[in-house]
């Protein structure tokens, strides 16, 4: 893609759409001079849409704007688990993500994108009211219901429809880097990065005061990434013992208490690279991790690349 234009994004508008998964990423990515994106808002064909919720849509574009974007988003729609899009989007979707484009579901699009086979073999999630449909209609799907969102390189998944700004904001993290994101962020007022998992907000048959404790904490930490942070440290400042806390840390967000400090600690880390010029070492130490030997294999592990490497491609400023 040259460096000159504009990032192609199209939003599929398929029957019974819900609004606020349609408006999610038509917002993010609307362009202003901090977004070089173009979008364009689509449907099975140009015209009007009957969307979820009392909704309609008029659709400026059809299925055309799949094989003219970069990044293809499919906002969630109703009764998914019974409904399968016109076999035409189907096929546009695939031909779409044969040319190289990246298809994003938010909540249920994800039924769409697995109607075309494309999540076979993959991790992917939807929203939590729907993942043990999506798991039966289509069982070559490795769905995971514990997860806000899964990129799987060249296909994503979200799962409830707020939880689309998490995705959206992370293709902005990969795009065009940290300090971008937190900007669009920042303008939504919405929390730039989210590591908690769906299973939170799953209905359960009796309260859980003890999650805002946690949350309370993961705040705490997040002021505290560069002091040693370990399970009792944490476990302490949210007042229970450190079995306790290491067993629901991981039901509350997927991850282990020492799994979701160093990527917090990697994410800051990519944040001062962008927007400080301290040496690695220095930033090693700043957010936690020591040495810059020891943030150079986070790197590699979490994110594939190097501290220089990730420097070099995203530039300072927002």
């Amino acid at each position: 893609m040259s460096e000159s234009r504009l990032r192609r994004v199209a939003v599929l508008v398929l029957d019974g759409a819900k609004p606020l998964d349609v408006g999610i990423p038509a917002q993010v990515f609307t362009t202003r001079a901090s977004m070089p994106y173009e979008v364009r808002v689509c449907g099975a064909a140009p015209g009007l849409v009957t969307g979820g919720d009392g909704l309609s849509y008029h659709v400026a574009h059809g299925l055309s704007a799949l094989a003219w974007a970069d990044l293809v988003f499919v906002p969630g729609y109703r009764h998914p688990d019974r409904d399968e899009p016109p076999a035409a989007v189907l096929a546009a979707l695939v031909a779409a993500h044969e040319r190289g484009a990246r298809l994003a579901a938010i909540s249920t699009g994800a039924f769409a994108l697995a109607a075309t086979g494309l999540l076979d073999g993959r991790r992917a999630t939807t929203h939590w009211h729907y993942t043990r449909a999506l798991a039966a209609k289509h069982p070559d799907v490795r769905v995971d219901e514990n997860v806000l969102f899964v990129d799987e390189g060249s296909v994503l998944t979200s799962a409830g429809a707020a939880s689309g700004i998490d995705l959206c904001l992370h293709v902005l993290r990969g795009d065009l880097g940290i300090a971008a994101s937190n900007h669009a962020a920042r303008r939504l007022v919405a929390a730039p990065y989210r590591s908690g998992g769906q299973a939170q907000y799953v209905p359960r048959s009796v309260p859980e005061p003890i999650g805002e404790r946690f949350a309370a904490t993961r705040e705490w930490a997040l002021h505290r990434l560069g002091e040693p942070l370990t399970v009792p440290v944490l476990a302490r400042h949210a007042a229970v013992s450190p079995r306790t806390f290491s067993r629901r840390f991981v039901e509350d967000t997927g991850y282990t208490p020492m799994q979701w400090i160093l990527r917090a600690r990697v994410d800051l880390a990519r944040e001062l690279l962008e927007r400080s010029e301290r040496g690695v070492e220095q930033i090693a130490a700043d957010v936690g991790l020591g040495t810059g030997a020891n943030l150079r294999l986070h790197f590699q592990q979490i994110l594939g690349t190097t501290p220089s490497e990730y420097r070099r491609t995203f530039t300072q400023g927002e």
